[in-house]
């Protein structure tokens, strides 16, 4: 479905809904590592546009452990240490919840936590 959206000239994949919430900014907060990637592949997309509350695609997945999504959005231009309206990073949510593998990702050579 994803594809055959974004076949479509009308379609901007990079467009936020009432919250700030782009397409890509839901596929990481879900997961969906799939989409994320098509949807990186689009020039127009920005891999680190936050939401209205100032949280990027990175935050969303940090905090809900897609290690998977992390791993793809770092490939990208994104600002890893990029802070939330409420001075979360996505290293804080990730630690916050338990995610370890996404702790990992963000902070390979850091101190254990």
């Amino acid at each position: 479905m994803v594809q055959i959206l974004l076949a479509r000239r009308e379609v901007d994949p990079d467009k936020p809904d009432i919250n700030g919430r782009t397409p890509l900014l839901c596929a990481a907060w879900n997961g969906h590592e799939g989409v994320v990637k098509m949807l990186l592949e689009r020039d127009e997309v920005s891999p680190d546009k936050p939401d209205n509350d100032g949280r990027t695609p990175l935050s969303y997945a940090a905090g809900n452990g897609y290690a998977g999504v992390v791993k793809i959005l770092l490939g990208r231009d994104v600002d890893p240490d990029k802070p939330d309206e409420f001075g979360q990073t996505p290293l804080r949510l990730a630690t916050r919840r338990g995610h370890t593998a996404v702790v990992a990702l963000l902070r390979p050579e850091g101190p254990s936590l």
